[in-house]
């Protein structure tokens, strides 16, 4: 068995016990997503939120999850959880600030991200789902803010330092299947394109 084929179905197995086995860290956040702002519009209730963050996850994570949302004096919780998942509502009138659902260890990557550090601080693998679909601006640039928007459908990510060398995965974007998203970057991590 070839070191392309190995490391593929090592990552397949990976990405299957994160899914299946319900053991994540809790968190989220995809790379390009603006401060989460539940401005999107003043007279939306907490269930069409709360709707709209489950939207973003499988069904077996989302029903479960943490849903917060942020106003301008921090984080609202909408819903408590209890399976380490935190969804999140997003903004659509926000490019980059798509709903989603994230384990622990992809919220603090999340965070890292945000607070512009050199590399992400996690130590282990995360998830981070987003199956309602998301816009976001490049696939090489983690924090490009002008380029034009880019619609993406359903799709989920580990969020890890893959390597497209060594994984021998592509590193543009993809209708279908995986790539890595901002290869290169301390940032770059697996995008998989679809529903788990």
């Amino acid at each position: 068995m070839n070191l392309t084929t190995r490391s593929l179905g090592l990552l397949t197995l990976s990405a299957g016990v994160l899914f299946v086995s319900g053991r994540n860290p809790r968190g989220t956040v995809h790379a390009q997503t603006a401060e989460h702002s539940s401005a999107t519009s003043s007279g939306e209730t907490a269930q069409s939120k709360i709707a709209r963050a489950m939207s973003a996850g499988p069904t077996d994570v989302a029903k479960s999850a943490r849903i917060v949302d942020t106003d301008g004096r921090g984080t609202v919780i909408l819903r408590e959880g209890n399976n380490g998942f935190t969804c999140m509502p997003g903004n659509p009138r926000v490019t980059g600030d798509p709903p989603m659902c994230a384990d622990a260890v992809a919220m603090q990557w999340s965070a890292d991200f945000k607070a512009h550090k050199p590399r992400p601080t996690n130590t282990g693998p995360g998830i981070i789902y987003m199956l309602a679909g998301a816009t976001q601006r490049s696939d090489t640039d983690p924090y490009d803010t002008s380029s034009q928007p880019i619609p993406i459908g359903p799709h989920w990510m580990i969020i890890w330092p893959f390597d497209p060398k060594t994984t021998g995965l592509p590193t543009t974007h993809k209708p279908t299947g995986a790539y890595i998203m901002w290869a290169g970057s301390p940032y770059a991590h697996l995008h998989v394109m679809g529903r788990p």
